[in-house]
């Protein structure tokens, strides 16, 4: 039972803190419609110039972090400008980045493919020491704490002119296109955005696991997408933009406590990618079937 206990608070850490790159996977899929890919490499990314930025350039973790956004949000650019300038579709461009992003991780590790962060200070570690609490705690407190911040942040933006101009491009963009607004800007803010939250994720994980791995952020989007749908069955009663943003945390937390029981229950680690894939499959195909089987029985009331 103990066991079980420590890996409930391990997943629901892990959830918590991969649930601010599922508020980056949020903004492109459900906002603007755009399964972007680029999340899997710009995960990674934020994770390995967190960690070098620490241990070879003895950066302030905090300072770390942020370098580690910026990093997310130039991936994300590079994608924006694919998809708007040069009109390449938005899932090509996201894999073209994710491709070239795994050469320039490894560049940025100097040539290894994971760095230990075991004997340096963190965010968590500098935390554990001013208030004595337990690795799990102090990394769910933070996780916790940056994850309200981010969604209080992108609910006051979202909320702006500019923010509304996001979500309409995504809702119909021939419209606002005609209202005056550059649609190709403000999908390059939405990605540039997304992967900067994404990379902030990639840093968080890799202070709270003490290092950084070229395939850290293999199958990440594939997690977005199932947490945003299993937080959507959750809470999707709750209308305003806010309960979405908070689902798509809460969604993250369910998946990796999901995860944590089966393995638990004797489940082969290696068949968790097909889990993952499984659920979101599920998840997107059942209302698809509900839809139909409904719009089928109203034409069939209506024939009698």
């Amino acid at each position: 039972m103990s066991g079980l206990l420590v890996s409930l608070q391990d997943a629901v850490v892990q959830g918590v803190l991969w649930g601010i790159m599922v508020l980056g996977v949020y903004i492109t899929y459900k906002l603007l419609d755009i399964a972007d890919l680029t999340v899997d490499g710009s995960f990674a990314l934020g994770g390995c110039v967190c960690a070098v930025m620490i241990l070879n350039f003895h950066v302030d973790p905090w300072i770390a972090l942020a370098v580690a956004a910026i990093a997310g949000m130039a991936a994300g650019a590079v994608t924006g400008l694919l998809h708007t300038i040069f009109e390449i579709p938005a899932i090509l461009a996201g894999i073209l980045t994710q491709i070239g992003l795994w050469s320039i991780n490894l560049r940025i590790m100097g040539g290894k493919s994971n760095v230990p962060l075991l004997k340096t200070d963190t965010i968590m570690s500098r935390f554990i020491d001013f208030t004595g609490l337990n690795k799990q705690i102090a990394s769910l407190v933070i996780g916790i704490g940056i994850a309200v911040i981010m969604i209080a942040l992108l609910y006051w933006f979202f909320g702006t002119e500019i923010g509304s101009a996001m979500r309409a491009t995504g809702n119909n963009e021939s419209m606002i296109r005609a209202q005056g607004v550059n649609t190709n800007w403000t999908k390059l803010l939405a990605l540039v955005i997304s992967n900067g939250l994404v990379g902030i994720s990639g840093g968080l994980v890799c202070q709270s696991q003490k290092y950084a791995d070229i395939g850290m952020g293999t199958g990440a989007i594939v997690i977005g997408l199932a947490a945003i749908v299993i937080g959507e069955v959750l809470m999707g009663r709750l209308r305003s933009f806010g309960s979405k943003l908070t689902s798509a945390v809460v969604g993250s937390v369910i998946y990796f406590v999901i995860r944590a029981v089966v393995l638990r229950m004797g489940m082969n680690a290696n068949d968790m990618k097909l889990l993952s894939a499984a659920i979101v499959a599920v998840a997107l195909c059942v209302p698809v079937v509900v839809r139909k089987l409904r719009l089928k029985k109203s034409y069939t009331e209506g024939g009698e």
